[in-house]
């Protein structure tokens, strides 16, 4: 039951967002009690908590999963994005403004291992990158992973970035662009090109 519970909370927190789900919600949505939630989890923010962390590990596992296919390091990157953005249900609901808002420690916590998973994955690509000859062989490797997670973290920010004027899946693949062509090689820039019209058809 516990599984189950936490399985519906990330859904509808997905959704609807972090604040707007209340656990009456979630009991009525599972057809169970109130008080059944509360023998597993001691409050909403334990909750959200579990719902967070349960969610960070299914998505590094999947990220983990596609890096060890060892494709093209472009690909793999439009690979990841493709693999987030399903999970996450497009972030129609901005679940991560929510949680920034009204459970800031959650928050700062579940950054901080994105950061740290990201830089692991980032670092790896741009070298495998350049080892190819598709990514330009002068990079600050540092700086590359630092500016694509400060920029990937900037662009789910709506004062800046408004739902209405940029479609959250449209800006993912935007960013993702502005970012490879900063780094590839001409060979690099023909595989990016494929990846982009293919994507177009």
């Amino acid at each position: 039951m516990k599984e189950n519970i936490l399985n519906k909370a990330t859904e509808l927190f997905l959704e609807q967002g972090f604040k707007s789900v209340t656990m009456d919600d979630l009991a009525a949505e599972m057809g169970i009690s109130k008080k059944t939630i509360y023998s597993h989890y001691d409050n909403k923010t334990n909750l959200v908590q579990q719902c967070t962390l349960h969610l960070f590990e299914f998505i590094r596992t999947g990220i983990d999963a596609i890096i060890a296919l060892k494709k093209n390091p472009i690909e793999e990157l439009y690979e990841i994005k493709k693999f987030v953005m399903l999970h996450l249900k497009g972030e129609k609901s901005s679940p991560e403004y929510q949680l920034q808002k009204y459970y800031p420690e959650t928050h700062l916590a579940l950054k901080k291992k994105h950061f740290e998973m990201m830089q692991d994955c980032v670092v790896d690509n741009v070298n495998r990158g350049i080892g190819l000859g598709i990514y330009r062989e002068n990079l600050n490797v540092e700086f590359v992973s630092r500016i694509y997670f400060s920029g990937v973290t900037s662009i789910k920010d709506q004062k800046l970035f408004p739902l209405n004027k940029f479609p959250i899946a449209q800006l993912m693949d935007d960013y993702l662009e502005y970012h490879l062509r900063g780094i590839v090689t001409p060979k690099g820039r023909k595989t990016l090109n494929k990846i982009i019209n293919s994507n177009q058809e």
